[in-house]
């Protein structure tokens, strides 16, 4: 028998449909409605990239409060960051705020 005659054989027809058709509804079932499927997967690697960029955004923000820490060992440095920050002050000592009239909010003229 030829190759051409085997497949022109009505029982192979149906098999090889039989067959195909078992194996595109495999790789359906498994890309799509299985517990390990693909779009699964697609969206754990997702979730991975984006707790990797929260990692990474953490480690800057830790090694910037770190230097920050070691910048406020300094007395002189911890005065400066009160004063220009929370606005403290001497005992007997006066402070006036400066604000430049672009950075006040303008008034309507209605009111």
């Amino acid at each position: 028998m030829k190759f051409s005659e085997i497949i022109r054989n009505k029982w192979v027809k149906r098999l090889g449909t039989t067959y195909i058709l078992i194996l595109l509804l495999f790789i359906v079932w498994m890309l799509f409605f299985d517990t390990n499927s693909f779009l699964i997967h697609k969206e754990l690697n997702d979730d991975i990239d984006a707790l990797e960029n929260n990692k990474e955004f953490y480690k800057e923000e830790i090694k910037n409060d770190k230097a920050f820490i070691e910048k406020m060992n300094d007395s002189d440095e911890i005065e400066k960051f009160a004063r220009e920050k929370y606005y403290l002050k001497k005992e007997n000592e006066d402070i006036f705020l400066i604000e430049h009239e672009d950075s006040l909010k303008k008034k309507k003229k209605d009111e």
